[in-house]
């Protein structure tokens, strides 16, 4: 019988982390809980934390310490909080795999350490590699560490690839849904609600991710993933409008053949692969039917309606520290858009802004990294209060 993998659920509260979960239950011998951790969802996380018996529990927001701590008391569970902990508990000796769930620069850190640790890593966390892809891709060579994809696209390209060798990639073709605004003016753009850009037409995600959707910005930041990821140029990435959602991503070669994968809108089969790579795991879940689908299309995007992709090519082609300024732009903007602070185009503006006047570094350190994402967030959060 093959041995239970050990996992570290970074963000077990979120979509990614709750399906994992549930990916978890589908094959218990083959998966074992070793550390759940959230940011602030303590009820949700105390729940799990009975169902699945951790040996890790950890809370991001100190303020809900002692909630989790009473919670938990009368288990054998250890208990902590604070983003240092996690960081600290992804070194562990037990754990095999973490699982980066967690939403935004809040993973760059414990991604570090796991590396450091030579645990595997399944990537959901796109940020990581879009803060800093150059030194996480650099300190998981130097580590032999093995950078699984999460998210539906690069865990796409990533089948894809295997069995290809040395062959060299000629092109990754990236597929977006188009969101919920695809077919939107740019007059109907500057009306969208914070309800209307929750409405997803294909999948469920938590909010910021789905608010990247409706903006593009989740596409720029798969498109500088995969840079590093697959090790391409960005003009090597094209971006193609897929409504359907079906086709998860392709990749050309240089005979010109292309390779793509299909599947339906669910993440739990990225997630299944991710854990079980390089075997398939037999599933019950509903499989995909060619013929319940009349035609599947595919469309160039529109970057000037949707400015936020085109920032994306342009960060990553600057390089440096500007992918990270664009990030902590993004969160703060996509945080005051949820809010109902400004409008759907504004968070575009303001990731804009603070591209603008944020100090360049062309080759940052981890803690350039620190500072870039404080003074980006803190510029951002000045421009949004005089909107």
């Amino acid at each position: 019988m093959e041995q239970q993998k050990r996992l570290a659920i970074l963000g077990s509260t979120g979509s990614i982390g709750r399906q994992t979960l549930e990916t978890v239950d589908c094959y218990p011998q083959l998966f074992e809980v070793y550390m759940i951790t959230a940011n602030s969802r303590v009820d949700m996380l105390i729940e799990q934390a009975r169902k699945y018996m951790p040996e890790v529990v950890v809370v991001a927001d100190e303020k809900h310490y002692n909630t989790l701590r009473e919670a938990l008391a009368d288990l054998p569970i250890k208990v902590y909080a604070g983003a240092d902990a996690i960081a600290d508990a992804v070194t562990l000796h037990e754990i095999d795999i973490v699982v980066t769930a967690m939403v935004g620069y809040a993973g760059l850190l414990p991604t570090m350490r796991a590396i450091e640790a030579r645990k595997t890593i399944a990537l959901a966390n796109k940020e990581t590699l879009v803060v800093a892809g150059d030194l996480i891709t650099r300190m998981a060579v130097e580590n032999r560490v093995p950078i699984i994809p999460i998210d539906s696209e690069h865990s796409a390209i990533f089948q894809c690839l295997v069995g290809e060798g040395d062959n060299p990639i000629e092109k990754i073709i990236l597929t977006a849904s188009g969101g919920p605004f695809r077919n939107h003016t740019q007059e109907q753009l500057l009306k969208v609600t914070r309800a209307d850009a929750l409405r997803h037409p294909n999948w469920s995600m938590g909010n910021k991710i789905t608010i990247d959707s409706a903006t593009l910005m989740n596409k720029g930041f798969e498109m500088i993933e995969a840079k590093w990821l697959f090790g391409v140029e960005p003009s090597q990435i094209e971006i193609v409008v897929h409504p359907q959602s079906i086709v998860h991503s392709m990749v050309e070669f240089a005979d010109g053949a292309v390779k793509a994968q299909l599947g339906t809108p669910d993440m739990k089969l990225p997630i299944r692969y991710a854990l079980s790579y390089p075997n398939r795991l037999v599933s019950t879940d509903r499989k995909l039917s060619l013929t319940d689908y009349a035609s599947l299309t595919f469309e160039r995007p529109d970057m000037v309606r949707f400015p936020l992709l085109q920032y994306a090519f342009d960060a990553i082609g600057q390089g440096g520290n500007m992918p990270c300024i664009m990030n902590a732009a993004n969160e703060i903007a996509v945080a005051a858009f949820l809010a109902e602070r400004i409008g759907f185009c504004q968070i575009a503006q303001t990731v804009a802004h603070t591209m603008q006047h944020v100090d360049f570094i062309s080759a940052p350190t981890y803690q350039d990294y620190v500072a870039t994402n404080d003074e980006a967030r803190n510029i951002a959060a000045r421009y949004i209060d005089k909107i």
